[in-house]
């Protein structure tokens, strides 16, 4: 089986044709949130740049195991190998259990990814629940001679491992430069090397998560969990591991330098990585606290909002710009993310409305295959976008009259934006869901309030039709009255 998808591997710097190791099998692994707090904007990126490659790749036949982790032990505080742990601090702050911590936050990133239509991974690992295939990896790595043991922990020889192979091959960093620019921190006196990295780590008395090891009590470091669980359940190669690009460097390179060593060759075919969100320039994080929960984004409650946003709003703001480019926050952006997506979700519903003739005016054949080489071009969704608004332009051409479409033609358009724009974008009208009982009471209701209207300009009784009117736009209701009837629409 083989498909024109180019993406664009960030080991090789370039785009490639994909070429799955063992098709028609597609393993791909992707790094997950640290669950000691609420997911935030940034979390929402990777979660959907690599949703639409699991659907995109779904679509195009392939059988795909989808590995997503969550990391809930290891991750200590600034990305170091010092420090608390992100989850254990959490829960002495709030005088929990670590997985009392764990569990609450995973229960919330559930829902927001539910929320903005994420479908679930194939697999979702822990961390802690995959200490012994951890504690393997670094025996692995240790027996080869690219690890030693110090004061309990165990730390990879960076330096050791060069001389064989080479360290920066991911983020085109320079061992030379590295050794030269960084400097001993204070506690990591038992390191050989400043830029070696832990592997496992010997836990202090206050330490509460820790599991017994050859070496002593304490835990994994950050980097083993993400080798160990993708060789567990995609094997020793398997063809893309995704996250985002701030986890370049020191994160997936460690992999590789613990993957080389463990096993000799490396484990990842193609590297992918998303770009970051930002507000004004500077990267949304929470340890730099300038970050926008995915939760106050759909209820408006933060200082930095000037409103609330639906989920697929954010989904499509997201999906509106290239995964590897940058995005940065604003309100107006947003805003003209709401009103483009209610243009489409209109003319997708207008759609349905429209009264074919003999002949088209308007070519439609061509959207499908513009849409897919946009999709085969390195998931290039915002000009998969710019082609659906080209469609809704026809669209509304035709319901206005100035344009005509083949009841053909009008059948392809349906399927272009059901296949793209609901399938692989991944977006839900929401509102106009079939099994939303609710909304079709409330639009029947709105159907019947307007016909009541008909009948009183019919009459020419003006107070009322106009009454009616007002009242529905003090409301938020917009209508608008067209040669097939009047229409209505709420305006967010």
């Amino acid at each position: 089986m083989e498909h024109p998808l180019s993406i664009h591997n960030t080991l090789t710097r370039k785009k490639e044709q994909f070429i799955p190791l063992h098709a028609p099998h597609v393993g791909m692994y992707v790094c997950g949130p640290t669950v000691y707090g609420d997911a935030h904007l940034g979390h929402a990126r990777p979660a959907i740049t690599f949703d639409i490659l699991f659907r995109y790749l779904t679509h195009l036949g392939y059988k795909v195991r989808y590995v997503r982790n969550i990391t809930d032990v290891g991750h200590l505080e600034q990305d170091a190998d010092s420090g608390e742990d992100k989850v254990a601090k959490k829960a002495r702050l709030e005088q929990l259990e670590p997985m009392e911590v764990v569990q609450f936050y995973l229960n919330r990133y559930h829902k927001a990814m539910d929320a903005l239509n994420v479908l679930p991974p194939s697999i979702e690992p822990q961390a802690s629940g995959h200490i012994i295939e951890q504690i393997d990896l670094v025996k692995e790595i240790l027996d080869n001679g690219y690890a030693y043991e110090s004061q309990g922990s165990v730390y990879f020889d960076v330096e050791k491992y060069n001389k064989d192979h080479r360290y920066g091959i991911l983020s085109g960093r320079n061992i030379e430069d590295m050794l030269n620019t960084t400097r001993a921190l204070d506690g990591q006196d038992e390191k050989r090397n400043p830029i070696d990295f832990a592997l496992w780590k010997c836990a202090q008395p206050e330490h509460i998560m820790r599991w017994p090891s050859p070496w002593s009590n304490g835990f994994p470091g950050w980097h083993c969990e993400c080798t160990a669980m993708g060789k567990k359940y995609l094997g020793k190669h398997f063809d893309i591991h995704g996250g985002g690009m701030d986890l370049i460097f020191p994160h997936h390179e460690c992999e590789i330098a613990q993957a080389v060593a463990s096993q000799g060759d490396e484990m990842v075919h193609y590297w992918m990585h998303n770009n970051m969100i930002t507000v004004n320039g500077q990267k949304m994080g929470k340890s730099l606290g300038n970050f926008i929960t995915l939760e106050e984004f759909f209820t408006g409650k933060h200082t930095m909002l000037t409103q609330a946003y639906s989920p697929m709003t954010i989904r499509f703001f997201i999906l509106q710009a290239h995964y590897r480019s940058t995005v940065d926050f604003s309100n107006e952006a947003l805003q003209a993310s709401e009103k483009g997506l209610t243009r489409l979700l209109e003319a997708y519903n207008n759609l349905q409305k429209l009264k074919s003739s003999a002949s088209s005016s308007a070519d439609v054949k061509e959207i499908r295959s513009k849409c897919y080489e946009a999709m085969n071009d390195d998931l290039n969704s915002p000009v998969v976008i710019s082609h659906l608004f080209d469609a809704a332009r026809m669209i509304n051409s035709v319901k206005d009259e100035k344009a005509s479409l083949t009841a053909e033609d009008i059948k392809e358009l349906e399927e272009v934006f059901e296949l793209f724009l609901f399938n692989l974008l991944g977006i839900q009208d929401v509102a106009a869901s079939s099994g939303n009982d609710s909304y079709e009471a409330f639009s029947k209701a709105m159907d019947l309030l307007l016909t009541i209207r008909q009948e009183a300009k019919a009459n020419k009784d003006w107070a009322t039709s106009d009454k009616i009117r007002n009242e529905l736009a003090s409301f938020g209701f917009e209508i608008k009255d067209t040669k097939e009837g009047a229409e209505w629409r709420l305006n967010k």
